[in-house]
């Protein structure tokens, strides 16, 4: 790598660049009003140069906000050519188009541009998942039933909402007559504004002290060593192609074969330095339901991170600049009209479960190259948006339902979290019960389900939510169908389940995914985690590790027994039983 900058020098451009970005987070969640961008972190920030690529980002945003923010530099500029327009200084862009480089439509991009000496310098962009969008029906997540994009709520590609830094009323006028909590939507759009006007101005105090020369060779050399990190990491693996197919549900209760238990097929071929993905063998595109993945900003985010996250171990590496470097030694294919790669307008907005599946589909892939560094199959996510209407006005709450990492080389599973490319927080429960019709009724640890392993599967949580007034839910979910994988010996998790206890008593099993459905006061819904596949054999766990997961409640003496050959006898381990057991086994 050539050298632009004193590298001391460049070392303080890249903490500038990094600290502007966490700025821009930190405001943008003291300034929301939902508690999904102010809680739950479901929000990205960075900066990018006149052409798109990132130079930083904010290290709380989720890889799914952030990653996907050089795709909506791209689609903004691709829109504003096409219709004969440009970038002019004062201008602030609204953007969510998901054939545009944005994910998904509720995924709203605010973007201020920053010029320097009367020249176009970069761009300043804040990104958040907002509750309701104007769909159909409320919330914006769960939202599974959908003929196509335009059936998804407002589209806005490129749209100016402040020209020559005044406010265009009328586009705001739009946004406050046609989405259902108006005040909160709006106000986190407006926060949004802010905090990426920060970001600029930060930006701009940045350029004037040094020179556009000066930060434009700091961060081209920030962008060549983060390369270089990945390309090193790529050159350890063995050359070859490396296969991998998983399933995700789909729709389980559709009479229609075509939309359930649908493959997601990733082989990577990695030549020296390279890495190239294909998705070929992907199931078909859905017509008419909503679980298609855009291939710019979904599939392309959750290929990068999981990559990114596998090889480049921080322990090894030290601190990784996270920009469009790291990006530059992968390429991506996936035919045109499968579930990863859409054709316009296809419905696309519950792509976050099947974008998790291709995560978890190229980890199981590349597993067998560098099985130190993996760990076996997660359970998925899932998403419930509840909805109603209290004292007349609407409400609107969005809950995402942690996953579980599998086991790991020395380390079990995650229990209870996000996973890949999710890294959202859950909500306070006293949040929720604060200022929503809902009570939580527990919060725990399944038992006696997590994938036995030499390193076991994480555990699922069970969450249980009882309406205080009538309302709805919808959900938006996945991995009911098909267990987490087990590797190496390890025996597969468990998949995850949803039930609706009904105030008259009756209990009903939910699908993964369930359009809106209006519910009663006094109904309940509990949801079952699932559990993360088991790491090496059972046989090989430390029995002192098996009697740690039973005195925790984790699993029985009876489990202890059938699946790590571990005899527990009161509150300690019978070694010799254990030792002929495991023999007679083995």
């Amino acid at each position: 790598m050539q050298t632009r900058v004193d590298p001391f020098l460049a070392a303080v451009i890249h903490g500038a660049l990094e600290n502007i970005a966490i700025e821009m987070g930190h405001k943008l969640m003291r300034m929301s009003y939902s508690s999904i961008i102010r809680e739950s972190e479901d929000f990205g920030a960075a900066l990018t140069d006149a052409t798109g690529r990132q130079l930083c980002e904010c290290t709380m945003s989720t890889p799914l906000q952030s990653g996907p923010i050089p795709g909506y530099i791209a689609g903004i500029l691709r829109e504003l050519e096409n219709r004969g327009d440009r970038v002019k200084p004062g201008d602030v862009f609204m953007h969510n188009d998901p054939y545009g480089g944005a994910s998904h439509g509720p995924d709203v991009g605010f973007v201020v541009p920053i010029f320097h000496m009367q020249e176009l310098a970069g761009f300043s962009v804040t990104t958040a998942h907002h509750l309701d969008i104007g769909a159909l029906t409320p919330g914006s997540c769960g939202i599974v039933d959908a003929v196509d994009t335009y059936a998804e709520g407002l589209q806005f590609k490129a749209v100016r909402v402040y020209e020559d830094d005044r406010k265009v009323e009328p586009v705001w006028q739009i946004l406050r007559s046609n989405i259902r909590i108006a005040d909160l939507v709006v106000g986190d759009m407006e926060a949004q504004v802010a905090a990426a006007r920060i970001g600029a101005e930060r930006y701009s105090a940045l350029l004037d002290q040094y020179g556009l020369d000066t930060v434009t060779g700091a961060y081209e050399d920030l962008l060549d060593y983060s390369e270089n990190l990945m390309r090193d990491a790529i050159a350890h693996i063995p050359d070859g192609r490396y296969n991998a197919r998983t399933f995700i549900d789909g729709y389980l209760d559709s009479p229609d074969p075509a939309l359930k238990e649908l493959p997601i097929e990733v082989t990577l071929t990695i030549t020296g330095s390279d890495i190239h993905v294909d998705l070929t063998g992907t199931a078909p595109q859905t017509p008419n339901k909503p679980i298609n993945m855009p291939l710019v900003g979904t599939v392309d985010c959750a290929v990068w991170l999981t990559l990114r996250s596998i090889l480049l171990d921080s322990d090894v590496y030290g601190a990784i600049p996270q920009n469009s470097g790291l990006t530059r030694p992968i390429t991506i294919h996936a035919p045109q009209g499968c579930l990863a790669n859409p054709t316009f307008p296809a419905p696309v907005i519950a792509r976050f479960c099947p974008g998790n599946a291709v995560a978890d589909t190229v980890m199981k892939a590349i597993a067998p190259a560098v099985p130190k560094q993996v760990s076996a199959g997660i359970g998925n996510l899932r998403v419930m948006a509840f909805s109603g209407v209290s004292n007349s006005a609407p409400w609107v709450h969005m809950e995402i339902m942690e996953g579980a990492y599998g086991g790991r080389y020395g380390k079990d599973g995650m229990d209870a979290v996000d996973t890949l490319y999710a890294n959202t927080r859950n909500n306070p429960i006293e949040d929720i019960e604060s200022h929503l019709p809902l009570r939580v009724l527990n919060y725990e640890l399944r038992e006696n389900v997590a994938g036995p392993g030499a390193s076991r599967g994480g555990i699922g949580s069970i969450r249980s939510f009882e309406l205080l007034e009538d309302g709805a839910v919808s959900i938006e979910g996945d991995g009911q169908r098909f267990d987490p994988w087990g590797f190496l010996g390890g025996a597969d998790g468990s998949p995850a389940k949803i039930e609706l206890v009904q105030a008259r008593g009756a209990t009903v099993e939910l699908p993964s995914k369930l359009p809106y459905r209006q519910l009663s006061k006094g109904d309940r819904i509990t949801a079952y985690g699932p559990c993360g596949g088991g790491y090496g054999d059972p046989l090989e766990r430390d029995p002192q590790a098996v009697l740690d997961d039973v005195l925790d409640g984790l699993i029985d003496a009876a489990s202890a027994r059938a699946d790590y050959g571990v005899v527990v006898d009161g509150q300690g381990v019978d070694e010799a039983a254990t030792r002929e057991l495991r023999a007679g086994r083995t």
